[in-house]
């Protein structure tokens, strides 16, 4: 296991090779919304819609993970973890929060849009991935609140302000995109977790199909309740295969967040990924807007492109606590 107090800082080029895969799965995760979230319209029902997800998802994983040598080592090396104590059992329940995303996906994409909605899980995000970097959830160990890290996740906020101006006196708006806030407090955790899932397995597609199984497990118990409440979903299955796609690109992300947050730390990650989903995004919303035809306006375009700096502010200042000189060591 990694010591957090003298764990050494991971090097540049991988440091900076983490966040050009960060950004290119935050746009993947972009997309992922837009089908979910149509797919939650089609269906009308947003918890049957995250379950066919993680279902398909979860299907490609129990074939990908047995056959490929590093999916079964990765396995056999989970369970020994698992009973020799280096790893708990609660930092395998990652795929809980991804769950709860993908639930939001398709409860208020085809009403937010996927600007909107992806601007709001950067709220909630920004703020949990500080909390769980200082808290040393994730397999770099405690991360101090430094000032570079303090300074991109401000500007990730004002970003997200910036985005959504123009609808803060939307009520209807508004309300649902707490429930996209909340999911993005989870992301911050799950990275983390899955992050510890793919050290001790020593493979990001062990910790990728731990991840889509409890998710698919927590979506199972969520949709009997929901089916027990409200009855099957009153929509259509769509015959368009692409809508059935927003599995395995979660698979993508998943991978990709659990193999690199070793190198970038939970916020840098997370800020990175915020950076690839806003401005997804907004070119989503303005190829293919959802039914409810939201265009992202020119506060929206300027909060995507604030995202990027606030990634740019957090990876290149001088890495110094907050409140300590330059030369203060970090590694407490």
């Amino acid at each position: 296991m990694i010591n957090p107090s003298t764990a050494p800082e991971p090097p540049a080029p991988r440091r900076a090779i983490g966040v050009a895969l960060a950004v290119a799965s935050g746009a993947a995760v972009a997309v992922q919304s837009r089908i979910n979230g149509e797919l939650g319209v089609r269906l009308d029902d947003g918890i049957a819609a995250a379950t066919v997800s993680f279902g398909v998802g979860l299907l490609v994983l129990l074939v990908l993970v047995p056959a490929v040598p590093a999916g079964r080592r990765g396995l056999a090396v989970l369970r020994t973890a698992l009973r020799g104590g280096t790893l708990r059992p609660w930092q395998c329940l990652g795929g809980i929060c991804g769950a709860f995303l993908v639930v939001t996906q398709g409860l208020t994409v085809g009403t937010l849009g996927v600007a909107v909605f992806t601007v709001a899980v950067v709220a909630g995000q920004s703020a949990s991935s500080l909390a769980v970097d200082r808290a040393g959830i994730g397999p770099l160990g405690r991360q101090p609140v430094t000032a570079a890290r303090l300074a991109g996740a401000v500007l990730t906020v004002l970003a997200v302000l910036l985005s959504v101006g123009d609808r803060l006196d939307d009520s209807t708006a508004l309300g649902f995109a707490v429930l996209p806030a909340l999911a993005g407090m989870g992301i911050a955790w799950q990275q983390a977790v899955n992050g510890r899932v793919r050290v001790a397995a020593g493979s990001a597609l062990t910790a990728t199909g731990v991840n889509f199984l409890v998710g698919t497990a927590a979506l199972l118990v969520a949709l009997a309740v929901d089916v027990a409440l409200r009855g099957w979903p009153a929509g259509q299955w769509p015959t368009e295969p692409w809508l059935y796609l927003g599995g395995p690109i979660g698979i993508v992300f998943i991978a990709i967040a659990a193999a690199v947050v070793r190198f970038t730390g939970v916020l840098l990650l997370g800020l990175s990924t915020i950076a690839g989903q806003v401005v997804g995004a907004v070119l989503i919303d303005l190829v293919a807007p959802t039914t409810a035809e939201l265009r992202p306006g020119i506060d929206t375009v300027l909060g995507a492109l604030l995202t990027l700096a606030a990634v740019a502010v957090a990876s290149s200042l001088p890495r110094f606590a907050v409140g300590k000189g330059p030369f203060h060591d970090r590694r407490r």
